[in-house]
């Protein structure tokens, strides 16, 4: 059997874990809030609306930021359609999705939400069709406390105290012709930046995040990128990425290392925003925001042409199997390895729409196999992230040449003293036996808890009627020896290893 080895040493740090990179993302885009987070009348509903049984998933997922309410979605918004009275609020099309929006959900009602759920408000802003007025009107509405029209406004809708939302995304995907409002690069950074100079005006604490590329292929990337930051790097505090990533006919083995394609373009994107600093003489650093990641087979979408115009339509709702899962994991594991720079992430989206939890109108909702690496991340991954720096055996693929079997990182809470190691072997053939050294640690180092997702079956999924077919099954009496822990990684398989140090 192959062997990789790795080496855990608390001296040894990439950064630590922000908790914004356990992310998620809600779009009025297909059944995402209209009977995924949100539909009166459900059995489970409370009594604003929102499913209760999807909330406690969301709870059990531990997710931390929610970026609202796009995506496409936002391009072409007007916010104050979603606020005041639900019976005068305008029907409107979403071209984005082509969709019929009631506006029943909104602003308060996804701030109301956000609270239940226990989460950090993530907003994005309308750069496409709209620009800076409208943006600095709904950060009035949304932040300033009292005694102006919109403040007031807003307390007049029954929300007395304002949001202090923290977190802005200035537009989304504006590189993309598909995109509403489609812009250059210099015509989105003098508008992003005239934005981000207002807003931090209003308030200098705020975080905003320029838009970078919608994915690593299209033409202007990393350009795109320096052109924007030129424009905005005085006045943002991050820059996003967004990727999915699906197999390309039956290369599993590509899809497999579709972490290596994330791990460059964190990489690229670092490079250039540093680039953009140097030149600027700036001694500021620019974090990254991975806020769309996750994987979708866009190959079964039939583009927005294929849709008809109606309310909150079925719309890539994959499903998503035991290959998928360690994909995600894998995924996981990029983003940590990157924390010095990457400062949040939001997995696209939260419900129905290329999620981890799905729900049925009126009935029940259930976890996806692609919730379980994240719900166990989320929870597990604190303190500080190790360098970690596996010699592994390598698998050839299509895509990427040769990259590592064993894809891998693992955090130490100063605190509690736990380091927890998560692995995912790529390899689809073979498993791999793994040793690690935990000399470092101290001694006797004590494994807690012993995780695997994998499967016999890699296409099995967890469905309505068997919600918990696929998700991490306990491997029991794993111990430590001579200072070195080793465990066997399945074929196609991700794992956790809780190690109690003290």
């Amino acid at each position: 059997m192959p062997t990789a080895r790795l080496t855990l040493d608390p001296a040894f740090r990439v950064g630590s874990v922000d908790r914004r990179l356990f992310g998620s993302f809600v779009e009025h885009m297909g059944r995402c809030v209209y009977t995924g987070i949100y539909e009166p009348g459900h059995p489970a509903a409370d009594a604003d609306g929102f499913r209760t049984d999807v909330l406690d998933l969301v709870r059990e997922l531990g997710v931390t930021v929610v970026r609202y309410p796009g995506g496409n979605f936002v391009s072409n918004y007007r916010w104050e359609d979603g606020v005041g009275p639900r019976g005068s609020r305008p029907r409107r099309l979403d071209l984005a999705w082509r969709s019929v929006e009631s506006n029943a959900f909104g602003l308060n009602e996804f701030m109301s939400w956000a609270a239940r759920a226990g989460v950090e408000p993530m907003m994005a802003v309308n750069l496409g069709t709209r620009g800076t007025a409208e943006a600095l009107d709904l950060l009035e509405y949304t932040n300033y406390p009292s005694d102006t029209t919109l403040s007031e406004l807003r307390r007049s809708h029954g929300v007395d105290k304002p949001h202090d939302v923290r977190l802005w995304c200035l537009g989304n995907e504006l590189d993309g012709p598909w995109q509403m409002g489609h812009k250059t690069a210099h015509e989105y950074g003098r508008t992003a930046a005239e934005t981000a100079r207002a807003m931090k005006r209003f308030d200098p604490s705020l975080e905003l995040v320029a838009c970078g590329s919608s994915n690593a292929y299209i033409d202007t990337f990393a350009s795109w990128e320096a052109t924007v930051l030129e424009h905005t790097y005085e006045f943002v505090d991050y820059v996003s990425l967004h990727a999915y990533y699906e197999p390309t006919g039956t290369d599993t083995r590509s899809f497999l290392a579709s972490a290596a394609e994330m791990d460059q373009m964190i990489s690229s994107i670092t490079a250039t925003a540093d680039h953009i600093g140097a030149k600027l003489r700036s001694k500021k650093k620019i974090k990254l925001s991975f806020d769309e990641w996750n994987v979708w087979y866009q190959s079964r979408f039939g583009g927005e042409q294929s849709l008809d115009w109606r309310p909150a339509p079925e719309l890539i709702e994959d499903v998503y199997d035991v290959t998928d899962a360690v994909v995600v994991g894998s995924l996981l594991i990029t983003l940590l390895r990157h924390a010095d720079r990457v400062g949040a992430a939001c997995q696209a989206q939260l419900a129905n729409v290329i999620a981890p939890i799905m729900t049925r109108p009126d009935g029940p909702a259930w976890r996806q196999t692609v919730f379980h690496p994240f719900a166990r991340t989320a929870r597990h991954a604190r303190g500080t992230v190790l360098r970690v720096e596996p010699d592994s055996p390598l698998v050839d693929t299509a895509k990427y040449g040769e990259v590592p079997a064993l894809w891998a990182t693992a955090t130490h809470d100063e605190e509690t003293g736990e380091v927890v190691l998560f692995a995912v072997n790529r390899d689809p053939d073979q498993p791999l036996t793994l040793t690690a050294d935990l000399r470092a640690l101290g001694a006797a180092p004590r494994v807690e808890e012993h995780l695997v997702l994998h499967d016999g079956d890699l296409t099995a999924t967890n469905t309505a009627d068997h919600p918990d077919r696929v998700r991490p099954r306990p491997v029991p009496d794993t111990t430590t020896a001579d200072g070195a822990l080793t465990v066997e990684l399945p074929a196609v398989s991700w794992t956790m290893i809780r190690l109690a140090t003290r």
